[in-house]
Parts: structure tokens; C-alpha cells; sequence
């Protein structure tokens, strides 16, 4: 079990890298017509939300992560990196909350309800980033959008 979880988190992961190695570069800064982030500003979100979780539930794995600040959001290797990154310490927290009877620190139920939020969470903002690529004239390619959906392939 503890296997299939983790690995559907990271396909989850994967699908978020693979939607940001999919945007080009100037259309990073594009907006949704009812404001709020940029595009990359979104990806950073996803990011620095993540620390939140490791900074609550295990603090050990944060070593080497650092929060994406609104003004370094428009590097897409940095956020690649640093997803990256944060994705293989959310892993390492998943398994450690598997190993740890499925309790994950700072959230109820358990482990497979955090999952399930995290994946909730990023997808909802997935839906942002390609709504606002498509309002700023950047909409992404018609590979990409069926793309995100082939979790058996990601």
C-alpha cells in the first residue's frame, strides 16, 4: 500500500513538471482576467505550500529547500528544481507517516486523507495555471491538456 501511494504522489508530481516544461517561458507571467498569481507565481505556491506541510510534520526533511519568493518565481528552472525537490520530501513524508501507523503530523485523519488533500490542493491550482495561460493568450497545446489526464504514462 505504502508503495501505491507514494507512487501516485509522485505521478502527481511529475504531472505538474511535465504541465511547467510544457508553458513557455514568456508566458510565465500571464495572469487569469480575475487577477491573483502569475502562472509561475502558481507553481511557487505549490512549492512553498509544501514546505508549510514539511515545516509542521517532520522539519528534518526541509534541509536544502528554500521558499520561492514572489520575485524569483519567473525562473523556471528554479521552480523545476525546487519541485522537484519538494516533491521527493513529500514522498519521504508520506512514508514516513506510513511507517509512523498512517499519521502524518499537523493533519487528521491520516496519511492517505493528506495525500489525497495535497493531490486536491495542486490540482485545483493546475486548473488556475492553465485557465490563466488561456485568458493571457498563452493557452497550452491540446498534448499538454489530455497529457495532465494519462496518469498511466506520467
Amino acid at each position: 500500500m505504502e508503495e501505491q501511494l507514494t507512487e501516485t504522489w509522485s505521478i502527481n508530481s511529475r504531472i505538474n513538471l511535465y504541465l511547467l516544461d510544457g508553458i513557455k517561458d514568456e508566458a510565465l507571467g500571464g495572469v487569469s482576467a480575475s487577477k491573483g498569481r502569475n502562472v509561475a507565481e502558481a507553481f511557487a505556491h505549490l512549492h512553498n505550500v509544501r514546505l508549510m506541510w514539511l515545516k509542521t510534520a517532520a522539519p528534518e526533511l526541509l534541509e536544502g529547500l528554500e521558499k520561492i519568493e514572489k520575485e524569483e518565481a519567473l525562473n523556471k528552472k528554479l521552480l523545476k528544481s525546487s519541485l522537484e525537490a519538494s516533491g521527493k520530501a513529500i514522498e519521504a513524508l508520506l512514508k514516513k507517516g506510513m511507517a509512523a501507523g498512517g499519521k502524518v503530523k499537523g493533519f487528521k485523519p491520516h496519511a492517505v486523507a493528506f495525500l489525497g488533500y495535497l493531490i486536491s490542493h495542486e490540482s485545483h491550482h493546475r486548473g488556475q495555471i492553465i485557465l490563466a495561460l488561456k485568458q493571457s493568450g498563452h493557452p497550452i497545446d491540446k498534448k499538454i491538456a489530455y497529457g495532465i489526464w494519462e496518469w498511466g504514462v506520467r
